[in-house]
């Protein structure tokens, strides 16, 4: 079992910062998701203990910023959250009150901020009011949403089973309705479309579906808190 985390914040400089390997500039070599992810919880990945509720809460905060935090392009941007939002995570949730995940030499191309608000909406709409977590993580989830792998690698999680926690104890009136078990991007994509009043599956039933293993198939793939430096090949 893993030691317990400590939530107390421990304030740090821009130069500590950058000694640890939390700050990512054109100066600074990328650190791996790991390393972020134990600065900011004080237990690696592998180690970590989630059997409380509180615990995992830190546990997927600290995992979607970690991952978020390695990659080209600001921060606020990749993770989904204003400055002041991200801040209060930090402050409130790790061990550091400040990540800085600086543009580096090359920036990468922001997201659809139209396609990332109508997945934050589908998943506001089942926060449960004053969940400050939660409305936290459903623009979290929305803006990693775009990103080209399975969601739970996208997130930072270490599987899909983590994922489903996380939308049963934040978005359990949303993750009542994939009683199917369809993967989860899918499930919000699919959604997304029937408010616009679209229809994305091309049978009524899902079985007579060709494209019946994209949506409810494995969702195997490697965590990225184990990953060397860049992301893996999508699995999308």
């Amino acid at each position: 079992m893993g030691r317990a985390v400590n939530t107390h914040v421990v304030p740090i400089s821009v130069d500590e910062a950058q000694q640890i390997g939390l700050c990512v500039d054109d100066s600074t070599p990328a650190p791996r998701p790991a390393e972020i992810y134990q600065k900011l919880t004080g237990v690696a990945p592998e180690a970590v203990d989630i059997g409380s509720d509180e615990a995992f809460d830190r546990h997927a905060l600290a995992c979607i910023t970690s991952v978020a935090a390695c990659e080209a392009g600001e921060l606020t941007e990749r993770i989904g959250l204003s400055a002041e939002d991200l801040g209060e995570l930090l402050s409130s949730y790790t061990l550091v009150d400040r990540v800085a995940g600086e543009s580096r030499a090359v920036a990468a191309e922001a997201a659809d901020p139209e396609e990332v608000e109508l997945i934050r909406d589908i998943l506001f709409a089942h926060v449960v009011p004053g969940n400050e977590k939660g409305r936290w993580l459903a623009a979290m989830i929305a803006r990693r949403a775009l990103e080209p792998n399975h969601l739970w690698e996208d997130l930072g999680l270490r599987n899909r089973g983590e994922l489903t926690r996380l939308m049963a104890r934040h978005f359990a009136s949303l993750a009542a309705r994939n009683d199917k078990n369809m993967r989860w991007k899918r499930f919000i994509y699919r959604l997304m479309c029937e408010n616009d009043g679209f229809v994305m599956c091309a049978t009524p039933v899902c079985t007579n579906c060709a494209d019946y293993n994209s949506c409810f198939g494995p969702e195997e793939g490697i965590s990225r808190l184990g990953e060397s430096s860049a992301p893996s090949e999508p699995r999308v």
